[in-house]
This record gives C-alpha cells, sequence and structure tokens, in this order.
C-alpha cells in the first residue's frame, strides 16, 4: 500500500516584490502581510524598475523557474502600468496588485483617474519635505552616539540607551523616514554617580526617551563586537541595564524595551509617547 505523500510544509515560498519604482513600498506593504504567517519560510526578492514590458518578462522567467521548483510563488506588486501587471499576471505566481481596489475607490472619491507616470511615490515629489529628511539625517548623523551637543536644542527626541541597545538605527530611521531631528547619547559608567541625568542632555529632559533590553539580548550582541570581553559579559550587562531602568524612572524618562521590537515599531512608540508628527 503506498503512503500518499505529505507536503513539506516547512518548504519555503518564493516570495517577489516587484516595483516600476524603488520597490520600497512593495516590500514594506508584502513584508506586513507576510508577517501575519510566521510558520511559513519565504525566500524573498525585491525586484525594482521594471518599467518595460522585456523586464517583466525577464521577472516571469524567474518567477516561473521558482514555480517549477515547487516554491508556489507569491508576487506582490505596486506597478502602475496595466500592460506591464497584465505579464507578470501571466506567471506561474498568485499576483497581489497592492494598488488594485485602492486606485479605484481614490478615482471614485476624487472624481479623477489615477496617472501612470512611474516612480511618483518615492520620487522627489514634495521637495521641501524631502530636503527637511535629508537635514534631519545630516543632524542624526552629526548627533549620533553624543559626538556632539551643538543644536541640541533644536532636536526633536534625544534617545538615551547603554550601548548596543539600538540607539542608533531608531535615530537615523525617525530622521529618514520622519524627518524627526533626533540625537541619541550613550550611558556609560560614568553617568552614573550622579542620580540626575548625564549633563551633556539635562536640560532637555522632557525630550528624552530610554531605550533598554534583556541583559541576555545586550550580552549576544556585544559578544558580536568584542568576544569574550568585560563590556559583553552578562554580569555587566545587567548592572548597566538595570542603572539606566532606575535612571529612567528616577527622571520620569520614558522607556521601552528593544529586544524584540523592529526599528518600525519602536519609532512608532517613541513617537506616540513624544507626541511627534512627521
Amino acid at each position: 500500500m503506498t503512503t500518499p505523500a505529505v507536503p513539506d510544509t516547512a518548504a519555503a515560498r518564493a516570495a517577489y516584490f516587484v516595483s516600476d519604482s524603488t520597490g520600497v513600498t512593495a516590500e514594506t506593504l508584502g513584508n506586513a502581510l507576510l508577517a501575519n504567517f510566521p510558520g511559513i519560510r519565504f525566500l524573498k526578492h525585491t525586484i525594482p524598475f521594471v518599467v518595460t514590458d522585456a523586464e517583466a518578462r525577464g521577472v516571469v522567467t524567474s518567477i516561473d523557474a521558482d514555480a517549477e521548483l515547487g516554491r508556489a510563488p507569491l508576487v506582490f506588486t505596486t506597478v502602475k502600468h496595466a500592460a506591464i501587471r497584465s505579464i507578470l499576471a501571466s506567471s506561474k505566481a498568485v499576483l497581489i496588485d497592492l494598488l488594485a481596489g485602492h486606485l479605484t475607490e481614490l478615482e471614485t472619491a476624487l472624481g479623477t483617474t489615477a496617472s501612470e507616470q512611474l516612480g511618483q511615490f518615492h520620487g522627489l515629489g514634495d521637495t521641501d519635505r524631502y530636503f527637511a529628511r535629508m537635514r534631519a539625517v545630516e543632524y542624526a548623523i552629526e548627533h549620533d552616539d553624543g559626538q556632539s551637543s551643538r543644536a541640541l536644542d533644536q532636536a526633536d527626541v534625544v534617545i538615551i540607551a547603554p550601548s548596543r541597545c539600538g540607539k542608533t538605527p531608531t535615530t537615523m530611521y525617525l530622521a529618514l523616514q520622519h524627518g524627526l531631528r533626533v540625537a541619541n547619547y550613550p550611558l556609560t559608567d560614568d553617568d552614573y554617580p550622579s542620580e540626575a541625568l548625564p549633563r551633556a542632555v539635562a536640560k532637555y529632559g522632557a525630550r528624552c526617551f530610554g531605550l533598554t533590553t534583556t541583559p541576555l539580548r545586550l550580552s549576544q550582541v556585544r559578544h558580536e563586537r568584542r568576544p569574550s570581553s568585560q563590556y559583553s559579559s552578562l554580569e555587566q550587562c545587567t548592572v548597566e541595564l538595570r542603572r539606566a531602568e532606575d535612571l529612567y524612572r528616577r527622571n520620569r524618562v520614558p522607556f521601552l524595551n528593544s529586544a524584540t521590537k523592529s526599528v518600525e515599531e519602536m519609532s512608532a512608540v517613541i513617537m506616540q509617547t513624544m507626541k511627534l508628527r512627521a
């Protein structure tokens, strides 16, 4: 008696993010949807700037190759041109048009048809907003890791935390994505004899936001930078985090644990807590 084949639920699925622009929107929205299926492993491919029929057919060739390997591809697309979408739809994949329906609803609401001009979302668009983001990035670079105290009064938020708790990536995300001026300051052993905030940021306590993590996670991250050192020891990490959290509480600085949160999640919490708008 032959035993029926059991589907390998652990097998990877192919996921394609296809765009006629940078691919950021397709990747972001597609990943947000895929995150709801943590039990499935995905082999992800981002393919930007698909603007000709030939390029679209090349993508279809790649998709179909994955289909032949049993990876049952999914295609998330933000391509606006109907002819290119039609070519993508001919592939051996489930096509998920991330703009379909929504554009139709907007066209109805606005009483006009959407433009098929390419790359509008991630083009310069609003130049004032674009250059504001670039200035915010420059500010973040200058004020990363306490390098400068110049113009700290212009900061929308000052992130404080022990080393390797996620200050820099969160700072850069808030600057680039939301155009916020963010400084960050590393808490070190020299900052703890006093119960007050470090002198460099004390005047801006109302703008401070703290990060913490778990001792084990911090030890693991630090071990990648300085293996088998006092800096990365579990004991040192435990002491530093306890001191930091005590400092936050004494000075009424809001804080969150970054151990299991993405940069996007942390940024959203910071903006909500500090009542910041992009």
